[in-house]
């Protein structure tokens, strides 16, 4: 491209060659899913299943209280779904990426992927998509406008964009952390483990805030943000959301994780010599 093309226009064709690119993407990862339905079909069961295990629970420990801290059993069931549609969009877009990075470490295939004239970062966190996670998705929000109904709850725009939004900031955090644990395969080449680790702990952000205390608490909120990423978002559907300063923490931790995540995988390709070498 001519050195005198304007910045703006520079940019506006890599955003669309990006969008092109992750278009091709997407349609491949549908003929993939296509290719095996059963197996499409058997993962939206599993996951519904588990699902309904998770609100079963719920109802179980609110069956011998009325309240968790200030949390109503309707509001926890918001809650619910708010974590599971956050956690079945990150799995959609992230995380079968994530957990493939220490394989295209181990085989070399990384190698190739350098070799492409686009971000090496943007192909490995996007090349897949899992389509089931976005089935499994809108049973939360199913879940989710079922307890705005007992809660008598009526959203406005702002509330629903809001929610929107936050949820968006709530997983990039998840992936900023998730890839940052899938760079360790550069040193340790396989990191599977590692990364279904933190996976596990996705179960933290469907408890209520209340339900914590003292280190616990710090912890799951400072250095691995869990309560941030599913109580914001619920809180602001219900209205117990009354300041900024819960808004604002979620926003920064999520700059900062991203850019953690950044700093990490730098660190790491200045460390990988190629399978070759």
């Amino acid at each position: 491209m001519p050195k005198d093309t304007p910045s703006g226009v520079r940019s506006s064709r890599g955003w669309r060659r990006y969008l092109t690119i992750y278009l091709a993407l997407w349609k491949n990862s549908v003929v993939r899913e296509m290719g095996f339905k059963a197996n499409f079909l058997l993962w939206i069961v599993v996951e519904m299943l588990w699902f309904a295990l998770q609100l079963s629970f719920m109802f179980v420990i609110y069956s011998h209280t009325d309240r968790i801290g200030t949390w109503s059993k309707w509001q926890v069931v918001m809650l619910l779904g708010a974590s599971h549609f956050i956690q079945q969009i990150f799995t959609a877009i992230f995380l079968t990426n994530c957990t493939q990075l220490s394989e295209l470490v181990r085989t070399g295939k990384l190698d190739f992927m350098l070799l492409l004239p686009v971000n090496t970062r943007f192909m490995i966190s996007f090349r897949q998509v899992d389509l089931g996670g976005f089935v499994n998705a809108a049973s939360g929000v199913a879940v989710m406008i079922y307890a705005g109904n007992q809660l008598r709850l009526t959203p406005g725009w702002a509330q629903v964009i809001g929610f929107i939004l936050l949820a968006a900031v709530s997983i990039l955090v998840h992936y900023s952390l998730m890839f940052l644990l899938a760079s360790v395969s550069f040193w340790t080449v396989r990191a599977q483990g590692i990364v279904w680790g933190y996976y596990n702990l996705f179960n933290i952000a469907r408890l209520p805030d209340a339900a914590f205390r003292g280190f616990f608490k710090a912890f799951f909120t400072f250095a691995i943000p869990m309560i941030l990423v599913a109580n914001v978002p619920a809180k602001l559907i219900v209205g117990k959301l009354s300041s900024p300063p819960d808004m604002l923490l979620l926003l920064g931790m999520s700059v900062v994780c991203f850019a953690v995540s950044e700093w990490g995988w730098r660190l790491s390709m200045r460390r990988y010599t190629s399978a070759s070498s």
